[in-house]
C-alpha cells in the first residue's frame, strides 16, 4: 500500500460488538484480555495519527487519563471538546475533507479508533485498507455494532489468524484488490 493506510484496530465481540450500550469495554473486555496479548503497544507506536468519533473519545475520558498522550488525534464530532488533551483537535463537516486534511499532514498510518459511524463513513471514502481484530468469545447481545446499519460493502483478505488466550483471536484483513 502506498500513501496513506488507513488501518482500524478494535475488539470485537463474537456477534460484531465493540462495546456495551453505554460504551463500557470493562466487564468483558479490558480485564479479561489485555491489548497488549494483541501486540497493540506495537501497532500504536507505529501510528502516526488518531481518527475517533465522539462517542469513542468520550468513553476514553471517562476511563482516567488520556492514554495516547503526543499523539495527533482527531475527534469528528459538532460539539466543542470542553478541555481537550494535547494534540486532540475537534472536526466537522464531511469526512472526505477530515481524511483529507490527515493525508495532507503527512501521516502515513492512521488509526481508525471507532466508533462504528466513523469506520461506516470510512468505509463509504475508500478510506478503510487494514481491519485489525481482537474477536472475544462472548456474545453481548446489545450494544454498539462494529459495522452499523448502512455500511456499505468491503472486500477483504485475510492476512493473520491467530489463536490467543481463552478462546480469543488475533485477525488482520487487508482490503483486496
Amino acid at each position: 500500500m502506498t500513501g496513506t493506510v488507513w488501518h482500524c484496530n478494535v475488539a470485537a465481540s463474537l456477534d460484531g460488538k465493540i462495546a456495551r450500550p453505554d460504551g463500557g469495554v470493562d466487564d468483558w473486555l479490558a480485564a479479561e484480555y489485555p491489548a497488549e496479548d494483541f501486540g497493540f503497544g506495537a501497532f500504536l507506536a507505529g501510528t502516526d495519527a488518531i481518527l475517533m468519533g465522539r462517542a469513542t473519545h468520550d468513553a476514553i475520558r471517562r476511563l482516567g487519563d488520556w492514554p495516547y498522550p503526543g499523539k495527533p488525534t482527531v475527534v469528528v464530532t459538532t460539539r466543542p471538546l470542553p478541555d481537550p488533551p494535547p494534540a486532540v483537535e475537534a472536526r466537522s463537516g464531511d469526512m472526505a475533507g477530515v481524511a483529507a486534511e490527515l493525508e495532507g499532514r503527512g501521516h502515513r498510518r492512521v488509526w481508525i479508533a471507532g466508533g462504528g459511524r466513523v469506520i461506516r463513513s470510512m468505509i463509504a471514502i475508500g478510506k478503510f485498507d487494514v481491519l485489525e481484530m481482537a474477536l472475544i468469545p462472548t456474545v453481548l447481545g446489545e450494544g454498539i455494532p462494529l459495522f452499523p446499519p448502512g455500511t456499505g460493502g468491503l472486500d477483504l483478505r485475510s492476512v493473520k489468524c491467530e489463536a490467543k488466550a481463552k478462546g480469543a483471536l488475533h485477525l488482520v484483513y487487508e482490503r483486496a484488490a
